[in-house]
């Protein structure tokens, strides 16, 4: 692991670091924010997703988290949202490969030598934060903005026992019956619509659901809401009868400015699940 910079921030300090990623057959980059309780013990762990575009930077310098991460005794992780390098499969638009990767497993080529990003998030960067920063491995939390919020979801829904909490901020959340999302499945994980299943928070959350509370924070003037289908999850949570909060936030759109404004309310909501663990 290489350290790029490392900057004082509300008493942390905010990181970002590279290493070889075997998931992802690549260097990979990822921003670390470790608060200041963490010089006398270790501390849980809030992973954040980011969308569409986006890299580690996206979030780390736009969501205002660390201040709320400081005042909680949270950790917060920033990975990128897709393997980069010239090596890379990537295509000319912006929802498909680079910045794309939707935070699943591909098995079609030409993006399944490097784009495992379920894999990347759920094992291989958590093995390696745990080994070198003072972080409490049984207390972790996940959440995420677009694409994030996708990955946060179908990621706490397969791993139940890793994740303690979870939330979203404007998350795709029927991407099987989106075109944020058919598109990009059938080209990761093939035509075969029964493999996507696993990658759809609608069609996961009237399975299986998760055992804690569920926080969904989505803006009423978001531009995509044809796109992200919240209404599709929502309807899943009261019928499997999920314990949970979804909040329709009257003239937000699908920006940081929005995601910002209720990164508070997210914070405290993962420190009051992970400190009870």
């Amino acid at each position: 692991m290489e350290m790029l910079s490392e900057n004082k921030c509300f008493d942390g300090v905010q990181g970002v670091y590279s290493h070889r990623s075997e998931s992802c057959k690549g260097d990979m980059t990822f921003g670390l924010f470790v608060p200041p309780q963490a010089e006398l013990q270790e501390v849980p762990v809030l992973w954040y997703l980011s969308g569409l575009t986006c890299t580690h930077e996206n979030a780390m310098t736009k969501a205002g988290a660390q201040r709320w991460a400081a005042e909680n005794g949270i950790a917060l992780v920033f990975p990128d949202t897709s393997p980069r390098g010239e090596d890379v499969a990537d295509d000319d638009a912006y929802d498909l490969g680079k910045g794309a990767g939707f935070y699943v497993n591909a098995t079609q080529d030409p993006w399944a030598p490097h784009y495992r990003m379920f894999d990347y998030i759920a094992d291989e960067l958590p093995a390696l934060l745990f080994r070198e920063f003072p972080l409490l491995e049984e207390a972790q939390g996940i959440t995420g903005h677009s694409m994030g919020g996708h990955g946060a979801l179908t990621l706490a829904m397969a791993r139940p026992d890793q994740y303690t909490s979870v939330s979203a901020f404007a998350p795709i959340a029927n991407p099987t019956a989106s075109d944020w999302g058919r598109k990009q499945l059938s080209a990761y994980l093939g035509d075969d619509e029964a493999a996507w299943a696993a990658h759809d928070a609608t069609l996961l959350m009237r399975e299986t659901g998760h055992p804690s509370h569920v926080l969904i924070d989505q803006g009423s003037a978001d531009n995509f809401l044809d796109l992200l289908k919240p209404e599709a999850l929502s309807e899943a949570m009261a019928a499997r009868r999920q314990p949970g909060t979804f909040r329709m936030q009257a003239g937000y759109d699908h920006s940081y400015f929005f995601v910002s404004t209720f990164m508070e309310d997210h914070v405290a909501f993962h420190a009051d699940a992970l400190y009870g663990v």
